[in-house]
């Protein structure tokens, strides 16, 4: 179903449809859907798609320069998670010394393009957020008193 189709149902066939969307993930046995998906709640996976589909084709330092506090580690873990699910290509230039650069597949570029609506609505919602935490912390500390 397309994102104009389930904008346009009502909350019943909205609610429907997420229930479909949730049974494939539960039915999913080896589990690639929800890993899959992980990348989409991730810092560190969401910050190299933007990176690489912002800046093109990056040598790991260079995605690393770009993304503050991420460690090299944790970027050279990230990076081999995206490319074992094909949503980041490595290339290996076969250079003396070693030359590789990342760059977005074209399901990764797909994915980029599927979370900016979600990104663009967190921020335009960012003040809500706001307000619910504060009406939150406030009732908390007040049962506290």
């Amino acid at each position: 179903m397309r994102d104009t189709e389930v904008r346009s149902l009502n909350r019943d066939g909205i609610l429907r449809y997420s229930q479909t969307v949730c049974d494939g993930l539960r039915d999913d046995d080896d589990g690639l859907r929800r890993e899959v998906l992980a990348h989409a709640g991730s810092r560190w996976s969401l910050g190299v798609i933007h990176t690489l589909g912002v800046y093109g084709q990056l040598r790991h330092a260079e995605i690393g320069r770009r993304m503050h506090g991420v460690t090299q580690r944790m970027l050279t873990r990230t990076l081999r998670q995206l490319e074992r699910d094909g949503l980041v290509l490595r290339v290996d230039f076969g250079e003396m010394p070693p030359r590789v650069e990342y760059e977005l597949s074209d399901t990764g570029m797909e994915m980029l393009v599927r979370m900016v609506p979600l990104w663009t609505w967190i921020v335009e919602n960012a003040d809500r957020f706001r307000k619910a935490r504060r009406a939150f912390d406030k009732a908390r500390l007040e049962e506290k008193s």
